[in-house]
């Protein structure tokens, strides 16, 4: 089976706008549950743009799918995560001026400064997931750090056109045969949407994928508890 991880994030984009409280992402987090989301995926950014300290606390208390954190290697932050303990913790890279994350953390480059993250992160008994190209040399410096599972970048498959699609795609299957000959829980996420989302469910051994603009975009008009019930449907010929 493939678990389909919500990113309720854009919920407290709204929020955030605002600066009120609502929608809150918490009540988010259930409609999304109710839907039939495996887990609920939140990123805290150091800059706080959308999820909150608060929004954090209070998911790991009521959500009862796994919860999945998104965060950067800032120390802050992972003191942060070693606290509250989500079941997951995703490492992703993280400007200031970004929109949204626009390609996957270089493991490579950050290799130490990533050692240390993992090392306290699993010390506190969190799963740990690697977001990062699907590049052969960073899943295997994955690997060499103790990351449990890579999570593929497909924002370069998301947005390519015409034959492009399809080269995109073959490196996400050689990426994601690389990390399973690893030993490494395969998930993927960026950019996917109702239309794109089957080709990438397809790649062998895929147990995860994170999927949050094109849920939420879908759930003004349907209901959240809707549009994940709606992409649940998608993934359902993979379980």
């Amino acid at each position: 089976m493939i678990e389909l991880g919500v990113n309720i994030d854009h919920v407290a984009t709204v929020r955030q706008a605002r600066r009120t409280y609502e929608p809150d992402p918490v009540w988010a987090a259930a409609e999304a549950e109710l839907g039939g989301a495996d887990g609920i995926t939140i990123h805290l950014r150091e800059d706080r743009r959308h999820i909150q300290d608060r929004d954090v606390e209070l998911l790991k208390q009521t959500v009862h799918v796994k919860l999945n954190l998104e965060m950067s290697l800032a120390d802050e932050i992972v003191d942060i995560a070693c606290r509250v303990c989500p079941q997951q913790v995703s490492l992703v890279p993280e400007r200031r001026e970004e929109v949204t994350t626009e390609g996957g953390l270089d493991v490579i480059a950050q290799r130490d400064r990533t050692r240390a993250a993992v090392d306290r992160l699993r010390d506190a008994g969190i799963v740990t997931s690697a977001f990062i190209d699907p590049d052969p040399a960073q899943v295997a410096t994955a690997h060499e750090l103790g990351f449990n599972a890579v999570e593929l970048h497909t924002g370069a498959y998301a947005n390519a056109t015409g034959e492009q699609i399809s080269a995109e795609l073959n490196k996400l299957i050689e990426g994601g045969a690389r990390a399973v000959d690893l030993g490494l829980r395969l998930h993927a996420g960026h950019g996917l949407n109702y239309h794109n989302t089957t080709a990438v469910a397809s790649i062998d051994q895929m147990a995860e994928l994170n999927i949050g603009h094109s849920i939420i975009s879908r759930a003004v008009f349907v209901g959240l508890r809707q549009a994940v019930r709606e992409m649940k449907d998608l993934l359902r010929p993979f379980d």
